[in-house]
């Protein structure tokens, strides 16, 4: 039997995406997607990289690694200096899972969470914006979250991720209308609790409705989706990627 080719909407060859967070988790195994529909990956991510790239090379695709700080505006301007981009997958965030309490230093804490988790999408989505703009447009998907929806799975969801994610929600559809009109189409995807290393030791599986939480590759699947031609007519969209565990508008 001849197997099936990669109908060209779905087709990455030829296209340049950019991962963010791509040192493991729903970052890695979106890079590895992306590697299976042909792109040519740059990964980025403060952590060491080589493992995923290895894995890359290894099923044929083209990657580089770059590692750096996002939260450093030059770094981020450097992921587009090296020719064109045609997708970004922004996978990096951060979860403080230590309780609020008295000794809590909130503010610092708040400030650091809505600087990665607000601040450097918007930084990273706007460059984004301007690069491809100049080359006849691109996809940008970014990692929302339920929490940014319901306020969190459970009580143990700390308030500035919550916080932090109901803010990108917002910013994807601020950067969608400013976005669009010059050929960028913005997106999300709102995960539900992915088995990755930000979550290990929370045991919320059972209480979903599907009776486990998801896998990276879950959310993955859709993420590369978003970075594709087969996503052009979305815009602003976020989409719920989470189980069943949150349904609604």
């Amino acid at each position: 039997m001849t197997p099936l080719s990669l109908p060209a909407a779905l087709s990455m060859q030829g296209r340049r995406a950019v991962v963010t967070g791509a040192a493991s988790g729903i970052g890695k195994a979106t890079a590895l997607v992306l590697a299976q529909l042909g792109a040519d990956l740059t990964i980025a991510d403060r952590a060491p990289m080589d493992a995923v790239a290895d894995e890359v090379l290894a099923a044929g695709g083209q990657c580089s690694a770059v590692r750096g700080d996002l939260t450093d505006d030059v770094f981020i301007a450097a992921l587009f200096a090296n020719g064109r981009v045609h997708a970004v997958a922004h996978c990096a965030g951060i979860l403080i899972a230590r309780p609020w309490t008295e000794d809590t230093d909130w503010k610092q804490r708040f400030h650091d969470v809505m600087d990665i988790n607000v601040r450097v999408p918007l930084q990273l989505a706007a460059a984004a914006t301007d690069h491809m703009a100049g080359h006849g447009g691109g996809h940008i998907a970014l990692v929302g979250s339920v929490a940014g929806k319901t306020g969190g799975t459970s009580l143990t969801t700390p308030p500035d991720y919550a916080a932090s994610k109901g803010a990108l929600h917002t910013l994807v559809k601020w950067l969608s209308r400013n976005a669009v009109g010059r050929g960028v189409l913005v997106n999300a995807v709102a995960p539900g609790p992915v088995e990755t290393p930000m979550t290990r030791g929370f045991n919320l599986g059972p209480s979903l409705p599907m009776g486990r939480i998801g896998r990276p590759e879950e959310l993955a699947w859709p993420i590369a989706f978003l970075c594709t031609p087969a996503a052009s007519y979305l815009s602003g969209a976020i989409l719920d990627v989470n189980g069943g565990a949150f349904v609604g508008p």
